[in-house]
């Protein structure tokens, strides 16, 4: 036996439309974005097969007012709460960092992270057979 309804889908989903938008809308209150509060800034990042390149504006800023945290797979950019400017942003890359060869250049306004990425390390044995 087959059942199928006899009003178009469209018709019964509209009822909930209000609800989903009254939804995002405390959502949006609740969980303000990461980048709330923050000046906008063009950013660029690039990728090679050993590093990633991350350009970032941060005009106004010098690099005491700078603070930089690798952790993993995450980089956490802000400044110290004394700077002129705030800048907040967090980056999700798909591969751990190498923080020990990685590097970061303040030049004009211009925030710009060498990042190595981490080679992964080969930990299986083989087995012999008796």
């Amino acid at each position: 036996m087959f059942f199928a309804t006899t009003r178009p889908a469209t018709l019964r989903r509209a009822a909930y439309v209000p609800a989903m938008h009254a939804l995002d809308r405390l959502l949006d209150q609740a969980l303000p974005s990461p980048s709330e509060g923050t000046k906008a800034c063009r950013t660029e990042v690039t990728s090679d097969d050993a590093v990633w390149t991350l350009s970032l504006d941060v005009p106004g800023v010098n690099k005491e007012q700078l603070n930089i945290q690798i952790e993993g797979q995450v980089v956490r950019i802000e400044t110290l709460a004394d700077a002129p400017r705030q800048y907040r942003h967090g980056f999700e890359l798909p591969q751990d960092i190498d923080a020990s060869t990685s590097v970061a250049k303040l030049e004009n306004g211009v925030l710009t992270l060498t990042l190595a990425k981490k080679q992964p390390v080969d930990t299986s044995t083989r087995l012999t057979i008796n």
